[in-house]
């Protein structure tokens, strides 16, 4: 997968997606993360990026002509979000559906936002993480690297790992355990240590389900309730909420 990222700061995209399973992706080949610098397609001699906006007011706006020009001069994948408020709310099933892509892109935004045009006529749609301002797109660049970045094949060590985790299946994940098996006198759960791998997995389903009802009732509603069988999965173990 390609994924290109086009910033005034790309340094802080780049050193981040040097590090961690990313950076290891991206060794092998797996991803292919190019950073652009939109500075580079300034016509003057300071670089100039932004101008104050027509009609008065506070702040500067990103001009039109570097950001078209650096997105035509890179030919980049598509499509090309740019990362703001007004976007489509990033989730797992976003992150999802852009790991299946063969590409795309990430334009930063900074100060207090881009050239009307550039939304109308030079991006495809436009990415949100979250409802809270940002000084600018970088850091929700990576976060948009890092959640959809680990879902493509070949990322993570074990593609199962990505089935597992929060959100996956629209429930919390269960509680993790590792050595040793006694710690202070918290001891981790005989059924995780009985190599029963049915107990195992009816055991952190449960566990799940107990997560998702005590901290995200809202995602147990989501999913329009527990089922007959989980209720009587939680019943049978003792767990019900």
């Amino acid at each position: 997968m390609r994924v290109d990222v086009f910033t005034i700061f790309p340094d802080i995209v780049d050193g981040f997606a040097s590090f961690g399973l990313l950076g290891k992706a991206i060794e092998r080949g797996v991803l292919d993360v190019r950073i652009h610098d939109l500075r580079s397609e300034a016509v003057d001699p300071h670089r100039s990026v932004d101008d104050s906006p027509y009609g008065g007011g506070a702040g500067m706006v990103l001009m039109p002509e570097p950001l078209f020009a650096s997105v035509e001069a890179a030919n980049p994948p598509r499509p090309l979000f740019l990362l703001g408020p007004a976007g489509r709310p990033l989730d797992h099933d976003v992150a999802v559906e852009l790991a299946g892509l063969d590409g795309f892109s990430l334009l930063c935004g900074r100060y207090e936002g881009v050239d009307q045009r550039v939304r109308e006529h030079l991006v495809d749609g436009e990415l949100s993480i979250g409802d809270y301002v940002l000084a600018g797109g970088e850091v929700a660049a990576m976060v948009v690297l890092e959640a959809v970045g680990r879902l493509v094949p070949g990322v993570m060590g074990n593609d199962d790992s990505g089935a597992e985790e929060s959100f996956a299946t629209g429930l919390l994940e269960y509680p993790q355990y590792t050595r040793p098996a006694s710690f202070r006198g918290w001891d981790v759960p005989e059924v995780l240590r009985s190599g029963d791998h049915g107990r195992i997995a009816e055991w952190r389903h449960a566990q799940a389900l107990v997560q998702t009802v005590r901290a995200r009732p809202d995602l147990v509603a989501a999913r329009g309730g527990l089922t007959d069988g989980e209720q009587a999965l939680l019943e049978r173990l003792g767990l019900l909420p």
